[in-house]
């Protein structure tokens, strides 16, 4: 018998890569499951810039042989030995990124089935391609998405409405203690991220020099884009201060520093965790996730690549320090009630039971 909130028997995980903000979810799941879980993932491309993690510590970890195939719109990705895995472990209920470029889903998605077993689909929704989507995620039990939006756009395809979940992505559990904030004189303004194109955080140092009120500006972490960030922010802006890569304790200091967060370009789900260390945020909307953790209560949204929305929103938090802090009390509460990872795990067993037993 099902123990509410665990999944019986073994549960079957498959990724591309195993990105090591995942971490600590799939070792929830493997906590949740009474005979344990197993994730299959490989090695992205060199020039992805995924962190990944080599271990688990409660889920087993399966390396799988990506092939790369192509790149850009063309892109699919052949995960050679999935059958052997599938085999291997022979699970009672298999989660599977949702996504047609995987060439090797299909099989194992058909050898589950062939033993009456489900198959949860998992993904960020399905964009602008509709047509192409419809007839793979018919192959599905039930649907995750990580969106409100995603979960429309797999209802718009036609698939079933009851059948489709949503899970808010997240990277860390329910926030520590509410930390006790005062309106700083000069707010420090934080980013952490991979340091690459998409980030746009050239943006970000041209809205910190457009401002009246000049920020502290800390930009925490590496990556391709860091030489040429710091040239220029030698000309643009040379009060920002980059810090490299920081981890664990080091990275949660910086948070309790920090008065204001700003994504200026996509990805980053640092924006949760900078939340449940109750800060305001200011993100550029990317996969629709953002609508699901930021609003007027706890900060502003912003069009991709729009310098002038960018300028403004910083402007509108600077300009007011003393409402900073109650916005970030907002933030906290979104990850306290809404966004987390134990949320997270429990939708995605209360799906995989559900599925189960139809």
């Amino acid at each position: 018998m099902t123990v509410e909130g665990s999944f019986e028997g073994r549960l079957a995980l498959q990724q591309r890569v195993l990105p090591s903000y995942r971490v600590a979810f799939f070792d929830l799941l493997a906590s949740r499951s009474t005979e344990g879980l197993s994730l299959y993932a490989g090695k992205p491309r060199p020039n992805e810039s995924i962190q990944t993690a080599e271990s688990l510590n409660e889920a087993e970890l399966w390396p799988a042989r990506n092939m790369h195939i192509l790149g850009g719109p063309l892109y699919l990705c052949l995960q050679r030995d999935i059958m052997e895995w599938i085999q291997d472990w022979d699970p009672h209920a298999l989660i599977m990124e949702a996504n047609p470029r995987y060439l090797s889903s299909r099989r194992a998605v058909d050898w589950m089935h062939s033993k009456g077993r489900p198959v949860i689909g998992w993904g960020l929704g399905v964009g602008r391609s509709l047509v192409n989507w419809k007839s793979f995620l018919k192959r599905f039990d039930a649907l995750i998405s990580y969106s409100s939006s995603g979960a429309e756009e797999y209802r718009m395809t036609g698939y079933p409405s009851d059948q489709v979940f949503f899970a808010p992505n997240a990277t860390t559990g329910p926030p520590p203690e509410l930390q006790q904030r005062e309106a700083a004189d000069t707010p420090r303004v934080l980013f952490v991220g991979r340091l690459q194109e998409r980030k746009r955080v050239n943006l970000l140092l041209k809205a910190c020099s457009a401002q009246r009120m000049k920020p502290e500006l800390w930009i925490v972490g590496d990556g391709p884009e860091r030489t040429d960030l710091e040239h220029m922010a030698a000309k643009v802006y040379p009060e920002a201060k980059f810090t490299g890569a920081q981890y664990g304790k080091e990275l949660e200091d910086i948070f309790r520093q920090a008065d204001l967060f700003v994504l200026p370009g996509t990805g980053g789900l640092a924006v949760q965790q900078a939340m449940a260390h109750s800060l305001p945020v200011i993100v550029a909307e990317a996969d629709g996730s953002q609508r699901d953790l930021v609003s007027s209560q706890n900060g502003w949204i912003v069009p991709p690549g729009d310098l002038q929305a960018l300028i403004g929103a910083l402007s509108n938090a600077l300009e007011r320090p003393e409402k900073l802090p109650k916005m970030g009390a907002a933030s906290r509460k979104v990850v306290a009630e809404r966004v987390n990872i134990e949320l997270m795990a429990e939708t995605f067993i209360k799906v995989v039971n559900q599925a189960r037993q139809t």
